[in-house]
Formats: C-alpha cells, sequence, structure tokens
C-alpha cells in the first residue's frame, strides 16, 4: 500500500460521523492523527476545539512567497449504516484497486493526498495554510465558523483556497473533463411551521396544521423552477461545447441534457433554484389533531438570485405557514482566472489529454466561511479516475471508494501545484 493509501485507510477507520446533532464521536481522534503527521513532519500544527469532541487543526507551512494558499478539507463524514454496504464503512479496507469506506471521496481521500504531499518535505512556492475542520457535513459552524471567528490570525495572508469536489476526471465519450469549482449555490436550510387548532381525530377540522403543511410541502415540490444562466454556468457550457467539438443550444438546454447526459451532469443541478422537503414532523397520536406540524426544507439559490429564491418559497408556501432559517449562506463565486490558471496547468502537466473547464457545484462547502473573510475558494481535489466509477455517487452514497491510483495521481498534481 503506497503512503497516501495508507494515511486514507488510517483515516478511514476513525469514526467521524456527523448526523448535525453533536451526538456522534466527533472529530478529535481524527485531528489528533493529522496533528501527529504534521508534527513528523515538522510542522507546529494548532489544534482546537469549539465544543467537547470537535477538533480542528491548523498548520502553517513556509514557503518562498507570504502570500499565503490556504488548503482545508473536513474531518468529519455523514452517517453510514454498514448493514448497506458490500464492505463495512470504517474499515478503509482495499480491495480491487480502491480504498473502501465512508468519507473516501468526501473528503478523507484528499485530506490524505495532501498529508502524502507535505510527508514529502517538499517547500511550498507561497506560504501554505492547511486546515483540516469539524462539522462541514453539518452547518460549519462548529468547524470553520468557529475558526474564522476565533481563530482568523491563523489564516494571516490567505487570498485563496482549494477545497474539495474539482479537479475529478469526468467522462463525454472519448473526452476526459476536468471540472474545476469556481463558485457553489447558496444555502437556505428551513424550518417550515404550521400552526392549527388541536382537537379530537374523529371531529371535523377546524384549522388542521398537518393538512396545511402537507400542501406547501407538496408545492415546494411540484414546482417547476425556471432556468437562471449564470454567467459561471454560461462559461462551463461554452467550455464543454469546445471541449466536445458541438454546440449546446442554450434556449434548449433540457433537451441538451439528453444529448449529453454525462457532461450535462456538471450543470443540470445549477441551471436553477431548488427546494427539496428533507423531514417531517406532525403529532403524537392517531387520533389527536395536533396544534403545529412542522417540515425541513434544502434549499438552495444560485449566486445573485436569493430574492427571486425567497420571494418564490413564500409564495409557494401560502400564508398559514412559516419559515425560519436553520442555516443561510450566500452563493460563492471566484474567478476564471489567477489561481485557476495555475490548477489547470497542474492538470495538464499530469494530464495533456484532460481538458479543464470551471463548473459551479449544487451543494455547498466550506468555502463559504472563509468568503466571509475575503478568501477565495476554488473546488480543486485532483483525482484521476475510470470511467465507469459514479463519482458524484460516491457523496453520501454507499460503498464510496476511492481508487488508490486516483489518490497518487492527485499527489503527483499537488506537487505540480505546490512545490517550489
Amino acid at each position: 500500500m503506497t503512503d497516501v493509501a495508507e494515511i486514507c485507510s488510517r483515516l478511514l477507520r476513525i469514526d467521524t460521523t456527523n448526523d448535525g446533532s453533536g451526538r456522534g464521536p466527533g472529530e478529535r481522534r481524527a485531528a489528533e492523527y493529522v496533528a501527529g503527521l504534521l508534527t513528523d513532519a515538522g510542522i507546529d500544527p494548532v489544534v482546537f476545539e469549539s465544543a467537547p469532541g470537535r477538533t480542528s487543526v491548523v498548520a502553517r507551512v513556509p514557503g518562498d512567497s507570504p502570500d499565503a494558499l490556504l488548503v482545508h478539507g473536513h474531518l468529519d463524514v455523514v452517517p453510514a449504516d454498514p448493514a448497506e454496504w458490500r464492505i463495512h464503512p470504517f474499515s478503509g479496507e482495499v480491495e480491487d484497486g480502491c480504498v473502501h469506506g465512508r468519507g473516501a471521496v468526501d473528503m478523507k481521500g484528499t485530506l490524505a493526498m495532501t498529508l502524502a504531499w507535505v510527508l514529502r518535505g517538499r517547500r511550498p512556492r507561497r506560504d501554505l495554510v492547511l486546515a483540516f475542520l469539524a462539522d462541514e457535513e453539518a452547518t460549519g459552524a462548529y468547524g470553520a465558523g468557529h475558526a474564522v471567528e476565533r481563530h482568523r490570525d491563523l489564516f494571516e495572508g490567505c487570498t485563496e483556497a482549494i477545497s474539495e469536489s474539482g479537479g475529478f476526471s469526468w467522462y463525454e465519450g472519448g473526452t476526459r473533463i476536468y471540472p474545476i469549482a469556481v463558485g457553489e449555490r447558496g444555502t437556505a436550510w428551513m424550518r417550515l411551521t404550521a400552526r392549527g387548532v388541536a382537537g379530537h381525530g374523529s371531529k371535523p377540522a377546524v384549522d388542521n396544521p398537518v393538512a396545511e403543511l402537507a400542501r406547501a410541502v407538496a408545492r415546494l415540490a411540484d414546482h417547476r423552477w425556471p432556468v437562471r444562466l449564470t454567467p459561471e454556468v454560461a462559461r462551463l457550457i461554452d467550455a464543454l461545447s469546445r471541449a466536445l467539438g458541438t454546440p449546446v443550444d442554450l434556449d434548449r438546454l433540457d433537451e441538451e441534457i439528453q444529448r449529453i447526459p454525462r457532461a450535462a451532469a456538471l450543470f443540470k443541478g445549477v441551471l436553477r433554484n431548488s427546494a427539496n422537503p428533507t423531514m417531517l414532523d406532525a403529532g403524537y397520536k392517531v387520533n389527536v389533531i395536533p396544534g403545529t406540524a412542522q417540515a425541513h426544507v434544502d434549499g438552495r439559490f444560485l449566486p445573485g438570485l436569493r430574492d427571486e429564491f425567497l420571494e418564490t418559497v413564500d409564495r409557494l408556501l401560502g400564508p398559514k405557514v412559516t419559515r425560519e432559517f436553520v442555516n443561510f449562506e450566500e452563493g460563492v463565486s471566484s474567478p476564471a482566472e489567477g489561481l485557476f490558471d495555475d490548477l489547470t496547468a497542474a492538470l495538464l502537466a499530469e494530464d495533456p489529454g484532460g481538458v479543464p473547464v470551471p463548473y459551479v457545484m449544487t451543494g455547498g462547502t466550506d468555502a463559504k466561511w472563509f468568503a466571509k473573510i475575503g478568501i477565495r475558494g476554488y473546488g480543486f481535489a485532483p483525482l484521476f479516475l475510470p470511467p465507469e466509477l459514479d463519482y458524484f455517487g460516491m457523496f453520501h452514497g454507499v460503498d464510496e471508494r476511492v481508487p488508490v491510483e486516483g489518490l497518487e495521481f492527485g499527489v503527483r498534481v499537488l506537487d505540480r501545484l505546490l512545490a517550489a
């Protein structure tokens, strides 16, 4: 097993499940392992907690320029039910050329690539700030949020950052595409509440909040959000058109998604805002109409479309259902130039036949927290993947795994990018 695969395997064996309740095992053991590797490499890490067990690690590696680059990632993972997996999700087992386990792609594999590069002892071309953070799989408040609010001095000089969800190989026909994330949609996690009149379930309802909420949730789920082509997504589609040698009709994007399904997976989730009901909570006994009913909705909106999104949500909910934010973060975007050009060059140095393109993530990352202190973020976790591996399906999916060769490719790309 190579060093990067061994590090990845060891990280995967540490259960850092984050179900959002704050009752999980926490990130401490993983943070201690990371801090130990950094110390072995002659780097002095700063380890801190935002709450018991919610541990993060930050370290600075001096380079040839004080203009610092932040390389950040998260130590936590989403839950995994071992009964659903072919190989135990916290085994870190290597089989069929892949490292298996919850977090292999999201994102302990990327942390392993960063650590493997650091352990080589190479001097970076610019100061590096390495951040291994708690809580990204919830709101980030116990990780990146705490770090930027209470330990901002650790990020002194950082102007740009790289993290998860970009730089992986993706295929359309014979074309190998490398999407590099330059933005992500805003996040609006909402709690919906309907209030009515409690009563006996056998009698005619005066004002049933369960029914009212159900109608509102159905309206949200059924709503067809209009296409809103942002400049970043238009740039991606143009780059894909040139890479594939075929024009993509911007006026018929729904049809184009059917024509080039693999390439379209990179943009079909960022053509529109979205609001997906995810949780329902109402009642306590079958023969009692409750006084309140609640639901949770995962809302996402494109950069610059916050007001339109919220106005539409309020119209669909109607006057009897109120909303409050569980988490709200603006969408972020970074220029497809400067550091983007360096990321492109690093990929092409290892894969001259690849085609890097800018893209916008459907979900969100800790980049939103760092944007608040002026750090521009890019999704760049380079992986060379076989065409048959469903990269997007690995995120929060069953049987998550990452190829060892893909991790080794990523370390080489990072070396091209980071080393002096």
